[in-house]
């Protein structure tokens, strides 16, 4: 088994591919996770992801896209209708976008520091 490093994982969920061996994918079907993976065998379902993928890609769009929307003069200057019409259906593209990677990132980090469902990390299993 390699050596397992949190930039290592996070890239190799980030980008779509099993943390374990980097070549099998790590999602089907937009957000469920491949379990084995058909590349290595690695049970990738042990990793819970719950609630983070979506807190984190609320707060990287909120941080990286939306907060800077805001110094856009059209923003404050054009009708409402108009900036929903055109900032509305940019921001959810990106959003659905971000979300499957965000979730393979944090599955790649639960690979990396050893943390699987129901035991705790730095624990032994007897």
């Amino acid at each position: 088994m390699t050596q397992s490093s949190i930039a290592l994982g996070l890239w190799r969920g980030f980008t779509g591919r099993c943390p374990n061996c980097g070549k099998g994918p790590i999602l089907h079907r937009y957000l469920k996770v491949t379990s084995p993976c058909p590349v290595c065998g690695h049970d990738n379902a042990q990793y819970p992801s719950d609630d983070a993928p979506p807190y984190f890609t609320i707060l990287i769009m909120g941080h990286i896209v939306i907060a800077p929307l805001l110094l856009f003069p059209f923003i404050w200057q054009w009708s409402a209708a108009a900036v929903l019409a055109v900032t509305l259906p940019t921001v959810c593209a990106m959003t659905l976008w971000l979300l499957p990677r965000v979730k393979g990132g944090v599955i790649g980090v639960q690979w990396a520091i050893h943390q699987r469902e129901g035991v705790a990390s730095g624990v032994e299993e007897s």
